[in-house]
């Protein structure tokens, strides 16, 4: 029988292919650091359950130890951190955002992502846990998944396809499948907030270096969406006018939160706090987990941590938040930023949004109040990001609200819009922060 040209070409492309043996090592070296990324993640989400959990213990055997424990905690994790290791601070999607900059040379990459800045972000993060301050882990799983995948660039073959852009998008975009078991919202994440370049969206190998470590957190803690499975309604004109309400809500409260974030964290402003930041970042620390505390006590204990278990109760419809629970956590989240620790806000935004679509349940009366819920988490969190398909995917892969797929995306939509005519994209402010470490290039001779 007779080949064509077209099938002898392919035939000889297959067969190079599985003659090249660099090929074939760079894809293994990929894959293997992408188990390995999407383990660490799996380790850090441990250390940080089980540094809460002491924390939980603490203050239930000693009502008043917050007072002391979380100010402490605070303050040192910012002395550690501005003496030894600048670049964990913050959440760590903005690192790998600058990390991946076309201004950034390949050795000034370190400043962003390396398994020193891993190692450091895993051991902050989880002590800020440990005080009870009130930050997220997903964010520093982005900075930590993408220092190990940008290891591996030291194993892979000269000839390798594999670029350090590559790698530093699988690695975050790992960080997020893994933190929330969601490769779905890991894939989009990385499309939306760190790809830059089209040709990285179709690389499949890529890709199945971020299921893969999303499949690493299966592994252990089953195939198990993160907040359960919810009963919630199919889309109906009952729920057009709530729904609609909440999504102009999360995107109004959303914005202010990113805006208020944004101008906090840049520290340009004149009033007295942020110039005694300026001068004294350990006292200021110190008194912002005084004022956590604080806050933590008045909510009964509700705003201490990620929010997880607020969120979880509520959709379950086990807990009902305190009254000015969305007021304190934001609070509270905002005041964590603003004293430099280390730390995210997917999970505390979802806390929010969640409340906020409890709040608005209750004020419209709507009888499923777990709909709202899971429409407030996706639309806050769409607010704050500015990356409402990120959202709406993750939440969607969360709550397994297959049902809400129309609902969760339009709430994303809208949020995102109205947080727009308030603040800039946040990650994207953030990231042109961290471009200002770099060190100033030498003017030209002559």
């Amino acid at each position: 029988m007779k080949i064509d040209d077209g099938s002898a070409n392919l035939l000889h492309a297959i067969r190079n292919d599985l003659n090249d043996w660099q090929v074939w090592a760079g894809r293994a070296v990929v894959i293997g650091f992408a188990a390995l990324a999407g383990l660490v993640v799996v380790a850090f989400t441990w250390m940080t359950e089980y540094a809460f959990g002491w924390f939980e213990r603490l203050h239930g055997a000693y009502g008043w130890a917050p007072l002391i424990w979380s100010p402490l905690c605070a303050a040192s994790i910012v002395w550690v951190m501005r003496r030894y290791v600048v670049g964990a601070a913050g959440s760590g999607i903005p690192q790998v955002m600058a990390a991946l900059d076309a201004s950034v040379a390949p050795a000034q990459r370190s400043l962003y992502v390396s398994l020193k800045l891993t190692v450091a972000k895993m051991a902050l993060a989880t002590w800020g846990l440990l005080g009870g301050l009130s930050l997220g882990r997903e964010g520093p799983s982005v900075q930590i998944a993408a220092g190990v995948m940008h290891h591996a660039r030291h194993y892979l073959p000269k000839r390798s396809q594999v670029s350090e852009h590559g790698l530093l998008m699988a690695g975050g975009a790992a960080g997020i499948a893994a933190a929330f078991n969601t490769p779905l919202g890991g894939i989009m994440f990385a499309i939306e907030e760190l790809s830059r370049r089209p040709e990285q969206r179709n690389s499949g190998l890529l890709l199945a270096a971020i299921v893969l470590s999303g499949l690493m957190a299966v592994s252990v803690y089953g195939n198990a969406t993160y907040f359960g499975r919810i009963r919630v309604d199919q889309f109906s004109l009952a729920l057009l006018w709530p729904g609609l309400l909440l999504a102009v809500a999360c995107g109004l409260v959303g914005g202010l939160f990113a805006r208020v974030l944004l101008l906090s964290v840049r520290g340009d402003s004149a009033d007295r706090f942020s110039r005694w930041r300026q001068r004294s970042p350990v006292a200021f620390a110190a008194a912002c987990g005084l004022v956590l505390a604080v806050i933590g006590l008045v909510s009964h204990g509700s705003t201490f941590g990620t929010g997880y278990a607020a969120s979880r109760a509520m959709l379950d419809g086990e807990h009902h938040a305190e009254p000015l629970y969305t007021l304190l956590k934001f609070m509270a989240t905002w005041i964590t930023a603003w004293a430099g620790v280390p730390g995210g806000i997917f999970a505390p935004a979802l806390s929010i949004g969640g409340s906020l679509g409890n709040d608005i349940a209750q004020l419209t009366h709507y009888a499923n109040a777990p709909t709202l819920i899971a429409l407030g988490m996706a639309g806050f969190l769409a607010a704050v990001t500015q990356a409402p398909l990120t959202a709406f995917i993750i939440v969607m892969e969360m709550v397994d609200g297959h049902a809400l797929v129309l609902s969760l995306m339009a709430s994303t939509m809208v949020a995102s819009g109205v947080s727009r005519l308030l603040c800039v994209p946040l990650y994207q402010a953030l990231a042109q922060l961290q471009l200002q470490r770099l060190p100033p290039t030498a003017p030209p001779a002559g």
